[in-house]
């Protein structure tokens, strides 16, 4: 059956305080990298970008959503055409309220590898 992990990107490296905001798309690039890791047969991994990030490209093994406008809007989207259980990694208090609705579990940035 497998899970799908659904990251909200902007939040995630918004986590990070190292710079991140003077390369927005190369610090979404190596979240993206270091979520490749994590994709095996039973995860799907699935990044949500917005904003300078738009134009970061999906990988083997991550799958990469631009939002047209709001990210959170995107993340909620994704979830809800879902097949499978979601986890959604956000810090976003309005965000997990609204995926958990549909059933979704909730992580923090923290729970994901170091990029």
């Amino acid at each position: 059956m497998g899970q799908l992990l659904v990251v909200d990107a902007a939040n995630t490296v918004g986590s990070q305080p190292d710079g991140w905001w003077r390369d927005r798309a190369g610090a979404v690039t190596r979240l993206r990298d270091a979520l490749a890791a994590l994709a095996d047969g039973a995860t799907q991994v699935v990044l949500v970008v917005e904003g300078a990030a738009r134009g970061v490209p999906g990988v083997d093994g991550v799958r990469v959503v631009a939002a047209a406008g709001s990210g959170d809007d995107t993340i909620v989207d994704v979830v809800a055409a879902a097949s499978v259980p979601c986890v959604v990694v956000t810090s976003d208090r309005q965000l997990r309220e609204r995926v958990t609705a549909l059933g979704a579990q909730v992580h923090g940035p923290r729970s994901l590898p170091r990029w």
